[in-house]
């Protein structure tokens, strides 16, 4: 994972605890291996039936804008580091992810576990993503409560 002037690590970003201690391993790892990371967070219309159109369907990119703005500065507070940056992708996070993972150097996902047993099964993305990447991936556990 030597770093040729593109090397990344893509983190998909969806405001949770998960995703937001995905973002702190990926920069520990980007940083150490002297990649950048990619904070990225999702977007999409919802499919609607024909002809019918939704109310408020124009917030869904300021929403998920929101989301990754605060899921960064709860990452790394104020001050970014140097080697992240965020974008905002209009697409849904599983193909999305698995597309980016073609140029990518390591795909980072957090995993919204409920612990026990079904803790131990991954969610959809994910799933998806580990099934299917063409690079490697890491999938992060939400810090435990104290």
């Amino acid at each position: 994972m030597e770093d040729n002037g593109n090397g990344r690590i893509v983190v998909g970003v969806d405001g949770s605890e998960a995703s937001i201690e995905a973002l702190r391993q990926a920069q520990q790892l980007a940083a150490s291996l002297g990649l950048r990371v990619e904070a990225s967070a999702f977007w999409d219309y919802p499919q609607m039936y024909a002809g019918y159109v939704a109310m408020g369907i124009e917030r869904f990119e300021e929403a998920a804008g929101n989301t990754l703005r605060e899921a960064v500065e709860k990452a790394f507070g104020p001050e970014l580091p140097d080697n992240v940056v965020s974008r905002l992708v209009r697409g849904h996070p599983r193909s999305m992810l698995i597309e980016a993972s073609k140029d990518a150097d390591m795909i980072v996902v957090g995993r919204r576990g409920h612990g026990g047993f079904g803790g131990l099964l991954l969610g959809s993305v994910s799933s998806a993503v580990v099934a299917h990447a063409h690079c490697p991936v890491l999938v992060v556990h939400a810090p435990e409560k104290e």
